[in-house]
């Protein structure tokens, strides 16, 4: 069998595996995105762009061993990048930009709130993100999201409670309040 036989058969199977993955955790990826990104445009994204990245640079040893924790970090990591960006572009753009409604909503609105917790949760280590969107957005257990990360129980409480104080108070912190 020739090389070009060999790798046609080896890419093939590259892509079967790939789109079997993706079928198996689009969900997965969407809800998680989604959840941090509030908005189904983006979190379409971002599954579509994980995959795209696989496909250019291949299957890695932690995709094939652990697929689902390894495929669920990299939503969360690319969600988190993708609010950093908007809020580096926000900072950059131009006064000229900003209109302000006559009908000013209050500031404590859910969209206001949900965009500080999205910014907040930013700000956070993506192993912290990456815990409380797991227990707070997915509703999973300490346990459950000890097995996924391959840490214990403990940790995960330990870490949870700390992620929580945190986030408080970089909430805190951009509402104004000290």
């Amino acid at each position: 069998m020739s090389n070009l036989a060999v790798s046609s058969v080896t890419s093939d199977s590259l892509q079967q595996e790939l789109e079997q993955l993706f079928r198996e955790n689009y969900q997965m990826l969407y809800r998680t995105a989604y959840s941090i990104l509030d908005n189904s445009a983006d979190a379409e994204d971002v599954p579509q762009s994980i995959f795209l990245r696989i496909l250019r640079s291949g299957m890695t040893p932690d995709l094939q061993k652990n697929a689902k924790p390894y495929l669920y970090r990299a939503a969360v990591n690319l969600s988190l990048n993708i609010i950093r960006s908007r809020k580096r572009h926000a900072l950059n753009s131009g006064a000229e930009d900003i209109q302000v409604p006559l009908d000013a909503p209050d500031s404590n609105s859910v969209e206001d709130s949900h965009r500080r917790l999205a910014e907040a949760i930013a700000e956070l280590d993506p192993e912290a993100a990456q815990i409380l969107i797991l227990r707070y957005m997915h509703n999973y257990s300490d346990a459950k999201i000890a097995k996924l990360l391959g840490s214990s129980r403990g940790a995960i409480a330990m870490r949870l409670f700390r992620s929580r104080a945190r986030l408080k108070k970089l909430m805190r912190h951009s509402s104004g309040e000290k």
